[in-house]
């Protein structure tokens, strides 16, 4: 019998696969052949290791190696060299230093990305083969499940998790052992628990990778949400642009149900639960819980007014609980290891953990847990690795289109859900933007409320009208056409949609116009003023000249020019730019090697 002493991990989460991780699952299968090692050395596709930045990513354990950026062309190296002959190709190594000891780091969790990280929703994402129950199995899954049936009553469930404190982790940071309670308190033998997966920020990935990761985690939390509540049946209700996720919750659910995990008499305690997945079609708005439901139900995904709530009257009219993906990867968790250990984690106010898609203008883009607590700070410049290319911080943008853009001055902000609200934010599902000298604020509340518009459902006039007389104002700022009068009236506008709109989705739209125009005025009124951009974003303002005293007359920039806008006399005159055949392509600042070039 073979003694498998090696297994290698090979991320195959939607980023990495996007970036031939596929590929370099298979040529390890074929280079182990090729060395005798098949018998030897076990290949494993996981989820996301969150540190996207350096994908395609490879771990080796027990030597806890952790390979980045390896192409299909570096497997055979890593073959010959590592599990052959026991020398770590150290080309492709992520290694760092202790600050003290200068001693190399061999263990994973030390590096400086997971050094601050505390995992619970993505505690095996990166650990197991998400298409393997027995490996989730190994890790005390549905260990959870087996407890709460054979031990606990349904409120004694309830208790539990609202002693917990933990609060939705969707966006708008509901109690969830109060919204429990809601739908066990109500009357009815038919109740239902859905998982919203429906992820529509841009930039945000959390419960992708959580799904794609470790689908069981999610339906280990729904079983017991569900006996909680006395539902039997639910929905995951996962956007059709997640074809990995979708594939693996399918993979997760047959082989639970194979198990007895799901379905009929759980545990032989009389206990039935089945769920369906239901695809939405992308549209934004099915994220609210009500256009969702309507979505569930075959009808247009629009939202409704509450109350009536759906812990009361939900989907088909009957008492329904909705979770999101991070929520219910925190379940069972919670149920193993009791309330108390989870309540000490975090603020007062907000328990726990969050999951944040750091993005944008970062040095380690990628999927970061953190606990409540954890300042901005930390999370940019510690976890994150501050801008790349020595580039000035400028802002951060959390909560999504929903949220706003805080500013150095805010770096210190605990992360809770009450304290970025103060602030001018909010927490949102977890999408954490960087932004850098290089963004224009304008152009960033341009671009969410372009976002707004396409995703508005149209039911109420409010975000059907008004949002797109705020995109309206924004792109006439941005080509030099606004007025400082457009300012006060853009900040009355965003009030009157907030008071007005119906649903979560039109009351927090304004909140991007809202926070750049309290934090980040001054560009504003450089476009109103001096028609003039300073972060060099909006097309319309700019201008580009060649400065004389820099120029070599090397005609790099001349001859790149689509257009034919730059003459000069190579190697006698400097060049010029005849600006009104110029497009502003930035062809010319590209080409040349001297910096001669200069936009305004």
């Amino acid at each position: 019998m073979s003694v498998e002493r090696v297994n290698v991990l090979v991320c195959a989460g939607t980023g990495c696969t996007s970036n031939n991780s596929a590929l370099v699952y298979e040529k390890f299968g074929e280079s182990l052949k090729k060395f005798g090692l098949e018998n030897e050395v076990k290949v494993i596709k996981t989820g996301c290791f969150g540190l996207c930045q350096k994908g395609p990513i490879v771990a080796v354990y027990p030597d806890k190696v952790f390979y980045c950026h390896v192409k299909p062309e570096d497997v055979e190296e890593i073959v010959s060299e590592h599990l052959y002959k026991g020398r770590v190709v150290t080309r492709l190594e992520l290694s760092e230093e202790d600050m003290v000891t200068k001693e190399k780091i061999l263990d994973i969790d030390k590096i400086k990305f997971y050094e601050k990280q505390q995992r619970i929703a993505l505690r095996n994402c990166g650990k197991i083969n998400p298409e393997d129950i027995d490996e989730y199995i190994a890790v005390d899954g549905y260990e959870a499940l087996g407890k709460v049936l054979t031990t606990m009553k349904p409120q004694e469930v309830i208790d539990e998790m609202k002693k917990s404190g933990l609060r939705g982790r969707g966006g708008a940071g509901f109690p969830t052992g109060m919204k429990w309670q809601f739908c066990a308190n109500t009357p009815g033998n038919e109740k239902y628990i859905i998982c919203n997966a429906d992820e529509g920020d841009p930039g945000a990935f959390m419960d992708r990778s959580i799904l794609e990761g470790d689908p069981n985690c999610v339906l280990e939390g729904m079983a017991i949400a569900a006996y909680a509540i006395g539902a039997h049946y639910g929905y995951i209700y996962i956007r059709a642009e997640y074809p990995i996720a979708v594939q693996r919750l399918q993979i997760a659910i047959k082989e639970a149900e194979g198990l007895g995990l799901l379905g009929k008499n759980i545990f032989g305690t009389g206990f039935d639960f089945d769920l369906e997945i239901r695809l939405g079609a992308g549209a934004f708005v099915c994220g609210e819980e009500t256009a969702l439901m309507m979505s569930i139900e075959g009808k247009r995904g629009m939202p409704n007014p509450k109350p009536p709530f759906p812990a009361v009257s939900g989907v088909w009219g009957k008492p329904t609980v909705i979770n999101n993906v991070e929520t219910l990867a925190n379940v069972p968790q919670i149920m193993l290891k009791g309330a108390d250990w989870y309540n000490k984690i975090g603020t007062e106010k907000s328990k726990g953990t969050k999951v944040f898609a750091l993005g944008g203008k970062i040095t380690n883009t990628g999927l970061v847990e953190i606990p409540m607590g954890t300042t901005l700070r930390e999370i940019i410049y510690e976890i994150g690795g501050g801008c790349p290319n020595n580039k000035e911080f400028k802002a951060v943008q959390t909560g999504g289109p929903s949220g706003g853009c805080l500013t150095e001055a805010q770096l210190d902000t605990p992360i809770d859900y009450d304290n970025l609200i103060a602030a001018g934010s909010m927490m949102g599902s977890g999408g954490m933007i960087v932004l850098d000298e290089d963004n224009c604020m304008v152009d960033v509340a341009r671009f969410y409320m372009d976002f707004i518009c396409d995703e508005s459902c149209g039911k109420c006039s409010p975000c059907r009208i008004g949002t797109k007389r705020l995109l309206e104002m924004l792109t006439k700022i941005t080509k030099g056409e606004g007025t400082m009068d457009m300012l006060d009236e853009m900040e009355k506008l965003c009030h009157e949609i907030k008071d007005t709109a119906l649903c979560g989705l039109g009351q927090t739209a304004p909140n991007p116009i809202l926070s750049t125009l309290k934090y980040f005025r001054n560009e504003y009124e450089a476009h109103i003023i001096e028609k003039r951009c300073p972060a060099g974003v909006c097309k319309a303002l700019l201008k580009y000249s060649i400065n004389p005293d820099k120029c070599r007359k090397c005609s790099m920039c001349a001859r790149n020019c689509p257009v034919g806008c730059i003459s000069g006399v190579p190697g006698k005159e400097a060049y010029k730019i005849d600006t009104s055949k110029c497009i502003k392509c930035g062809t010319c600042m590209a080409s040349c090697r001297f910096g001669a070039v200069e936009r305004h």
